[in-house]
């Protein structure tokens, strides 16, 4: 379990970085930053994929992957961690987050973009 809280530890500083270079106008650095941190939180989700008695944690871990899969455009990887984590058995409030994550922010990017 050690290697999934650092990854995800990691991630969210990797997170944090990303918003100050967003802030201070360097949107190369925080797309960078973003896709940094959602590789070390897919790979933190992936760890614990398997573990469907890990319940918090394994959910909010996918989520967390999934809510940066869509910022950094990775809308079909963002549905396979929705679905992985909803496969399992997360708790009512964490699957409607999922839900909404998959409805309301991946359909309407695909809309967007004309997918």
């Amino acid at each position: 379990m050690q290697d999934v809280d650092t990854l995800h530890r990691e991630a969210m500083e990797l997170v944090d970085q990303a918003v100050l270079a967003r802030q201070q106008g360097d949107a190369e650095a925080a797309i960078a930053l973003s896709k940094a941190a959602f590789t070390k939180e897919r790979t933190a989700a992936d760890l614990v994929a398997d573990q469907l008695d890990l319940e918090p944690t394994r959910s909010v871990l996918h989520r967390s992957a999934a809510a940066l899969a869509i910022e950094c455009r990775e809308l079909r990887e963002a549905e396979r961690l929705i679905g992985r984590a909803l496969a399992g058995n997360p708790p009512d409030d964490i699957a409607n987050e999922l839900r909404d994550l998959l409805l309301k922010e991946i359909y309407s990017q695909r809309q967007a973009i004309g997918h």
